[in-house]
């Protein structure tokens, strides 16, 4: 079936405003800051046998565009299996292995049936505030098992034929250090996907499955040819490029990852046979984690390529099974994020050398995962989660952004008033970090200075991070960005963690701060090009001071 081209466009628009709804529906009723502030969810709408992405929400987060085809597919092979799925039926898991991420990102999928059979299928997935595991929050730097991370559940259904399942709420709440927090989260992924389908009934009825199925197919089918002539645009060759995580958090020493890019027409493959083995400690991903930032670092390239599974239709991966980027469980991958940024980073600079005109500096390739855990006086517990920003590359039109967050996401990072309402903490500083950003013809965007005290009696502190060895490089001539710190008080003295970036079994007293010092994002090109106007500019702005 052929659609003209207004009908086609008003189908797109009606399609992504039911995935955003979803995602706003979501943020308004999640009862962790970490979803309700930060938006550290996504939802869309998946292939019926395939699971491929057809439409995403553009609140969330884009790294789960790729993971969540691979979750989705994940529930089409249980239910196959079982032989059982009924209109109705709600899957939940985390199996990371399957799913893509990390234990705490929980997924809802559910089947959108017509006729008795599959039309598509709608899916939430979310941060949940606490799953279980050896660390409050679920980032624990020091795991070599999944086991030591949270609680790990393959897909089951939470509903089935409309009938919630109470066994499986009370399971997953018993495992979580905040069961309210874990059950508000459920039930807000919940009523997201019920008004999806709410959705996607008015839909069809105003225009027809017939019509809707051909717009999700030619809207896939563009996707593919945009991302094909973008690629030939390119010159053919092989381009490569290293970067380096700090540690595994157990053995303090660097892993590389490499990739190589081979463009031949219209086609790329990315190579990352060179990538470090699987390691020890939670910098682990899974294979389906690893193609979804791929996508995500693509699209930052190529972005007027619609977001769905055609983009990754002329991209051959490599990714050998014993590399740290294709994992099997148990071991370890809660650290994810700082893997996938790495990645991205790779991505951005071995395009730098094919198109330069193309390419960002690096971001501050961090995310800084710190949870402070401890006991209230009326004896609640209570669990500060949080992630942090840090400068964006500049770029060819510009100076990057200060003080963003992750290129994993369009989320936000948590406000300082949100934080300090919800947690027993007070914000010392909350400022900009001066000369963090990499020095080029347009600047790298600076990184942030985040100073912690305590009000509470006593707090367990852990911080995940990276970038405190190996600065954001620049690229195109740009130079490197300032290294990630992260300072903390010791009997009166200010200590640095003995893996620079990784921290377990800190002991906080109240009145006693901690401090992130956050690293801006590499330079774009020369720097002996840069205006005499915008030097002046930063010193004024105080941006700069040396």
């Amino acid at each position: 079936m052929s659609l003209d081209p207004i009908t086609l466009a008003v189908l797109k628009g009606r399609l992504e405003q039911i995935a955003d709804e979803m995602d706003a529906t979501l943020f308004r009723s999640a009862f962790n800051p970490i979803i309700a502030e930060a938006h550290d969810a996504s939802h869309g709408l998946y292939h019926a046998t395939t699971g491929e992405t057809l439409i995403q929400g553009k609140s969330g987060l884009p790294v789960f565009v790729g993971a969540m085809s691979f979750a989705v597919k994940a529930v089409i092979d249980k239910a196959g299996a079982d032989g059982d799925l009924a209109d109705g039926d709600v899957y939940i898991f985390n199996d990371p292995y399957d799913g893509g991420t990390h234990l705490s990102d929980f997924k809802l999928v559910r089947p959108y049936m017509r006729d008795g059979k599959v039309f598509c299928w709608l899916a939430s997935v979310g941060h949940w505030h606490d799953v279980g595991g050896n660390v409050p929050g679920n980032y624990n730097p020091v795991a070599t098992e999944c086991f030591q991370e949270g609680m790990l559940i393959p897909p089951v259904k939470l509903y089935a034929a409309g009938k919630l399942r109470g066994d499986i709420v009370s399971i997953l709440r018993s495992n979580s250090r905040l069961p309210t927090s874990l059950y508000g989260d459920m039930n807000g992924q919940v009523g997201a996907l019920d008004l999806g389908i709410k959705r996607m009934d008015a839909l069809l009825a105003e225009y027809g499955a017939a019509s809707v199925e051909a717009a999700l197919g030619e809207l896939r089918a563009r996707a593919a040819k945009m991302m094909r002539a973008n690629i030939a645009d390119l010159p053919d060759g092989r381009y490569s490029a290293e970067d380096w995580l700090d540690n595994d958090g157990i053995v303090d020493e660097p892993l590389k990852i490499a990739l190589d890019i081979t463009i031949a027409g219209d086609k790329m493959t990315l190579d990352f046979s060179r990538t470090a083995k699987a390691c020890a400690g939670p910098v682990n991903i899974a294979y389906s984690t690893a193609v979804a930032a791929c996508y995500v670092a693509l699209k930052h390239v190529f972005q007027d390529v619609p977001a769905n599974a055609g983009v990754l239709d002329p991209i051959e991966f490599k990714i050998p099974e014993d590399s740290l980027l294709s994992v099997k469980a148990p071991k370890p991958v809660g650290g994810y994020t700082e893997t996938i940024l790495r990645l991205i980073d790779v991505v951005f600079q071995a395009i730098a050398q094919a198109a330069p005109e193309r390419a960002n500096g690096c971001a501050y390739g961090t995310i800084n995962a710190l949870s402070l855990a401890g006991w209230r006086k009326n004896g609640q517990r209570w669990v500060m989660f949080s992630f942090f920003g840090g400068g964006h590359g500049g770029h060819p039109q510009g100076d990057g952004l200060n003080h963003g967050n992750a290129p994993i996401s369009t989320a936000t990072i948590p406000p300082v008033e949100i934080l300090e309402a919800a947690y027993p903490v007070m914000f010392t500083q909350w400022a900009l970090r001066p000369d963090s950003g990499g020095a080029g013809k347009h600047r790298g965007g600076l990184g942030a200075v985040y100073e912690i005290e305590l009000l509470e009696e006593n707090a367990d502190v852990f911080l995940f991070g990276e970038r405190g060895k190996f600065a954001p490089p620049g690229v195109a001539g740009g130079q490197a960005a300032a290294r990630n710190r992260f300072v903390y008080a010791e009997n009166g003295v200010e200590r640095e963690p003995p893996q620079i970036s990784k921290m377990v079994g800190l002991k906080l007293k109240r009145g006693e701060r901690l401090r992130l010092e956050t690293p801006g994002g590499g330079g774009y090109g020369n720097p002996a090009e840069r205006t005499k106007e915008a030097i002046e500019r930063d010193r004024t702005l105080g941006y700069v001071t040396k």
